[in-house]
């Protein structure tokens, strides 16, 4: 095996957590809520909107929080959820270009 092989294949291994995060519909629904709402939303605008149990949409947020998808503001006693999926759609698009690369050479 190359060094660009175990390269790709490193990266493949480091993207796995990301791509599973995706694999929820729940997730994938709060990611594109977040998205609608740039300034944040509160679990319970949330559990609202996607039709979950507060503690439901708690638990989806800690995972999208772990995985480098979304952060919290503190607004007075309430956490705002905003996204920042730049560093993982970042590593996402890194992966296919080095996947892409190399089966161009093939």
């Amino acid at each position: 095996m190359n060094k660009q092989t175990e390269h790709i294949l490193q990266q493949f291994k480091e993207c796995i957590p990301l791509m599973d995060v995706l694999t929820d519909e729940n997730r994938q629904a709060i990611i594109m809520l977040l998205a609608q709402h740039k300034s944040g939303l509160n679990v319970n605008t949330i559990s609202e909107h996607i039709n979950l149990s507060r503690p439901a949409v708690s638990h989806h947020l800690k995972v999208l929080k772990q995985s480098g998808y979304i952060h919290f503001e503190k607004k007075g006693v309430e956490n705002y959820y905003v996204l920042t999926i730049r560093k993982p759609l970042e590593q996402l698009k890194s992966l296919i270009a080095a996947v892409e690369a190399e089966c161009s050479r093939s």
